[in-house]
């Protein structure tokens, strides 16, 4: 039987709303249901922060190492259903079952190292200007976290928020892509079974604009205290906006139109095999993905050629085997990527395959694995002679196209990487340690790789991007803590008498009129 999905609020399924439903479709194989969802209201969103708001207080009284102990036993519990997960995850969006074991694994290194934050939620002692008087710091949780992400990552994206709140004692309602309720459904019972207590953990189900209403009346209700988005900078603005009217910063984790530079004395392979991977890879549907291509003047022939040759040998098709990438992750996805390639003209040379656009038995792609009339895939399209004007040298677009440049001077090449306003992922290909530093200088985005694809994040490292791609919040490591934790200072007086600061401090004499001897 197709399961049904529903929203789920203090441990419990909940198949309230207005009934509208939701049919999500294997990509790879589109007569095959993976799952029905019931799409629930606004009202059920209150309904569910007004749950997480009830529970908060008790679960931030939960020692901090005992709720890192719950976060570790959802690791564990997510490590023992690795296969299976990624099993869900790539027949729900048609990631390849490589890739899908990678993303389970960056939730069990999340897990793995929020499991020591629990101990480590460290405050400091300040000394203070006055005597017998001691100053303090504390993280306090912020309160109850409603977290909205993207369906290209369903379960690792979700963990850098989720993880981090709940340890640091926050209790939190989560909003998945309503593309994605197998895998939304499966994640958030590895949750519940890990130890949280009723309504610290909840999860609702709903369309975008519905979520958006919910939001507003959470807001407005007080039952909200923060914002985590990831998805498009459109609705990252808007999230922004309605946020700022209360006073409050979302942590706004936005698209990208990452950069790759290749200086003359770059090794030219490797920076094929990474335009490769970061261009293609998940079939170009990540926020991190590469965007253009750009290409000292010298090298510039000689890359193509091998980029392009590179292309036209990678294995596309079945995610299930061992491909560059699968399908689009649905069919909303796949016609997004075909009005992009509207953006291709005629100043532009075509490379990558034996064809554009959807690869059907009219307009095959060589040596594509397993059944293209079956699913929603598509040509991987390269776009050579890309120049600073085109739309396409601007445009976020989430599918397997990589556009080409090509510069004479590295002014120039930043003008290329940084002319977009996106700011999130980059990467530099050169042996020069001087090109390294200079480009870390001058890059607007958050992460850089050098040598390295514009894709890949570790648990340990900052994720999160600049301009269009976020307000500068970040996802990850230690630093995200700052998204779910308010500082909160103490001073205390045991002098016996009221001492004001700045008006009762001591003073240390001395002759300032002091000089020495000679010329």
């Amino acid at each position: 039987m197709t399961p049904t999905v529903t929203s789920t609020i203090g441990g419990h399924a909940r198949a309230t709303g207005a009934g509208a439903r939701f049919t999500s479709r294997n990509p790879a194989h589109l007569d095959e249901v993976v799952a029905e969802a019931v799409l629930a209201d606004s009202a059920t969103f209150v309904e569910a922060c007004r749950a997480a708001r009830e529970a908060q207080r008790g679960w931030a009284g939960v020692p901090a190492p005992v709720r890192g102990r719950a976060i570790q036993q959802i690791g564990r519990l997510v490590e023992s259903n690795r296969e299976r997960l990624a099993r869900l995850i790539t027949r729900e969006i048609g990631k390849p079952y490589s890739e899908s074991l990678g993303e389970v694994q960056e939730v069990i290194d999340t897990c793995n190292f929020f499991l020591s934050e629990g101990r480590r939620l460290y405050g400091q002692t300040v000394p203070s200007e006055m005597p017998d008087k001691h100053l303090f710091t504390f993280r306090v949780p912020v309160g109850v976290a409603a977290i909205v992400t993207a369906g290209n990552f369903p379960v690792a994206v979700p963990s850098w928020y989720l993880i981090p709140a709940l340890v640091c004692g926050n209790t939190v309602v989560w909003k998945p892509a309503d593309y994605t309720p197998a895998v939304a459904e499966a994640f958030s019972q590895l949750f519940l079974h890990g130890g949280l207590p009723q309504g610290v953990f909840n999860m609702v189900f709903a369309d975008g604009p519905t979520t958006f209403e919910g939001l507003d009346l959470t807001l407005r209700a007080g039952l909200v205290d923060k914002v985590g988005f990831t998805g498009s900078t459109e609705v990252g603005r808007a999230l922004g906006e309605l946020c700022g009217r209360h006073l409050q910063s979302p942590c706004l984790e936005l698209g990208g139109k990452n950069p790759l530079v290749v200086m003359p004395d770059a090794d030219l392979d490797l920076a094929v095999e990474g335009a490769l991977f970061s261009g293609f890879g998940t079939a170009g549907q990540r926020c991190t993905s590469l965007g253009t291509v750009i290409v000292h003047e010298a090298v510039h022939d000689d890359f193509v050629a091998r980029f392009d040759e590179a292309t036209r040998q990678a294995a596309v098709g079945d995610p299930m085997e061992d491909v560059l990438y699968g399908p689009m992750i649905s069919e909303r996805f796949c016609e997004r990527f075909l009005g992009w390639l509207d953006l291709i003209q005629p100043h532009h040379r075509v490379l990558g395959s034996t064809g554009t656009g959807r690869i059907t038995a009219g307009n095959p792609r060589d040596g594509f694995i397993g059944d293209a009339a079956a699913g929603l895939y598509c040509h991987p399209t390269i776009v050579d002679s890309v120049t600073p004007g085109d739309d396409l040298s601007k445009m976020e677009t989430f599918g397997p196209i990589v556009g080409v440049a090509s510069f004479a001077d590295f002014d120039e090449a930043m003008e290329l990487a940084n002319g977009h306003g996106y700011g999130l992922s980059s990467a530099i290909y050169t042996n020069d340690p001087v090109n390294v530093f200079r480009f870390r200088e001058r890059i607007s985005a958050g992460m850089i790789s050098v040598n390295n694809s514009t894709s890949g994040a570790e648990a340990h490292l900052p994720f999160g991007g600049n301009g269009k791609s976020g307000n500068g919040s970040r996802q990850a490591g230690i630093w995200v803590l700052d998204q779910f934790t308010r500082w909160q200072s103490m001073n205390w007086d045991y002098a016996g008498k009221l001492q004001k600061a700045q008006m009762d401090t001591a003073e240390v004499p001395a002759d300032l009129d002091f000089r020495l001897d000679g010329d």
